[in-house]
């Protein structure tokens, strides 16, 4: 039955009221922090407050930080992504509580991907308890002082490759000018190829090295990638009706064919590397039927899972770090002096051999190293869930179960109350001193507790040697094209930079 005389005038109130109605509809939410006495900003309708981060306006991690900013003297707020309530946690002690001392009630992250990725849904990063605990205790030992060690040898081989490919440049005299951020994913993926898989890919010297172009393609964030991802970490009920994935179909049939040819290659020959391809190959040789098998099974994707996100991670990780380390020492040349004269006495003291022990040893390499992952933390956003309704100590506040928990790690990795002129680069934030005086639970570059970064000792190994290896024979400085200040990519869910690092390099001589 028609409302008026007129079709047109009744369909547009027909849409009109179907308006309204969804209006309301995603409107009912936006006042339960309210009720539960928690600050929150004012939501916008449809949107709550993920209006920047849809809009791309800002990365995730930017826009966690401004939250964070907001709230600035509360221990916590609550915020909206569309009309769910999430709660982003300020306060270091509660942090702390949350990742490490209640960690039985915050076991899962709230990330997932679509069922239907294997590889995404299956790998340690993303899979849910009670999996990820069995899983976790059986990969865990991949990363032993004498598994690094034996690891070490390897990497070294790659660090003579970057030598070579240094070398290889068309050098104007003594200078050049380089993009930095591609230079160290080839390195870093060359370093993930040989430690993880076993396998010498050489994306260095080898223009067309298909790991590095995989590798380039998952991290190449456009419009609908970036969506993709965004909405796996806080939109995930889209990732199985809308199938997202964290690899592509491409990506996870490459990864398959490059994981299963190792794998069988290395049972024919009885080879044995101490690497990830023996230990998974050893876990699917030794699980036997029962419970644990009914779990986890050690086969098919699930093997492919593990190894792809120690690929993925692992060099896209170490790679920027080493880059936006580079950089940040071409900006600041003193410390970048300094670091060299530690890193040349270093080798004088062992003729010219890098070793382990030295790499370990550099403690001032390592604050530089500790001040740009506080600066770029690779992962600028922790994400837990409430596996069961939670009181907060100290507070009448109760998160229901399935509560989305955020971290701004940018946030406080940015707090002048943490880090005094935060924007400012310096390494002698972490001076053993420093170190000691720093409230706990401020800085989180890994994460912490149970589930903090698994691969956190090799990554800074990798970036330590890169370092190692260029600082010894090259000077960097700024060129025409450097970003001063360094400008992030609104559109990558990791901490990447707005286009490439470009950087001015000199050769030195080693007097």
């Amino acid at each position: 039955m028609l409302l008026t005389k007129y079709w047109s005038i009744d369909l547009l109130l027909g849409f009109g009221g179907l308006v309204l109605l969804a209006y309301l509809y995603m409107n009912r939410r936006y006042k339960y922090w309210k009720k539960l006495g928690v600050m929150q900003p004012d939501p916008t309708p449809f949107i709550g407050n993920y209006g920047d981060c849809l809009r791309m306006k800002k990365s995730g991690g930017e826009w966690l930080q401004d939250l964070y900013n907001w709230g600035a003297g509360l221990p916590y707020i609550g915020f909206y992504v569309f009309d769910q309530p999430f709660l982003l946690v300020r306060d270091p002690d509660l942090v702390k509580t949350i990742l490490v001392k209640d960690f039985n009630y915050f076991q899962d992250r709230f990330v997932q991907t679509s069922p239907e990725d294997r590889l995404g849904d299956a790998n340690l990063f993303l899979i849910k308890n009670p999996a990820w605990k069995y899983l976790r205790s059986k990969i865990t030992p991949i990363y032993t002082s004498g598994r690094l060690k034996k690891m070490f040898e390897l990497m070294i081989e790659v660090a003579d490759d970057l030598d070579t490919h240094m070398a290889s440049l068309p050098w104007e005299g003594d200078s050049i000018t380089i993009e930095l951020k591609e230079l160290c994913a080839k390195y870093t993926t060359d370093l993930i190829a040989t430690t993880a898989f076993g396998l010498k890919v050489n994306s260095l010297n080898n223009p067309d090295a298909e790991f590095r172009r995989r590798g380039r393609d998952i991290f190449n964030f456009t419009f609908f990638r970036n969506i993709e991802v965004s909405s796996m970490f806080f939109a995930p009920h889209l990732a199985k009706p809308l199938k997202f994935k964290f690899f592509s179909p491409d990506n996870s049939n490459f990864l398959r064919t490059a994981v299963w040819d190792t794998l069988n290659e290395r049972e024919r020959s009885g080879i044995k590397r101490g690497d990830l391809i023996d230990l998974l190959l050893e876990l699917r040789k030794t699980q036997t039927p029962g419970p644990e098998k009914e779990l986890f099974d050690f086969d098919g994707d699930n093997v492919v899972a593990q190894a792809a996100v120690f690929f993925t991670a692992g060099y896209e990780t170490s790679g920027t770090t080493l880059s936006f380390t580079l950089y940040e020492l071409a900006v600041n040349k003193d410390v970048q002096i300094k670091a060299r004269a530690e890193i040349l006495n270093a080798l004088k003291a062992t003729n010219g051999v890098i070793t382990y022990d030295m790499v370990s040893e550099l403690a001032y390499l390592d604050m530089i190293v500790s001040e740009t992952l506080r600066k770029y933390p690779p992962l600028p956003v922790l994400d837990r869930v409430a596996a069961q309704d939670y009181k907060v100590p100290n507070s009448k506040l109760v998160l229901k179960k399935g509560t989305p928990i955020y971290i701004s790690v940018f946030g406080s990795h940015y707090d002048p109350q943490y880090f005094p002129s935060p924007l400012k680069y310096d390494p002698e934030r972490f001076s053993a001193e420093n170190k000691k005086a720093r409230t706990s639970g401020v800085y989180l570059p890994f994460g912490d507790g149970p589930h903090a970064c698994i691969g956190l000792r090799l990554g800074l190994l990798q970036v330590k040697l890169g370092l190692i290896e260029l600082l010894q024979k090259f000077e960097f400085s700024p060129c025409a094209e450097t970003l001063i200040p360094m400008r992030l990519n609104p559109k990558a869910f990791i901490t990447a930079s707005d286009g490439g690092i470009f950087l001015k390099v000199r050769k030195i001589s080693a007097k």
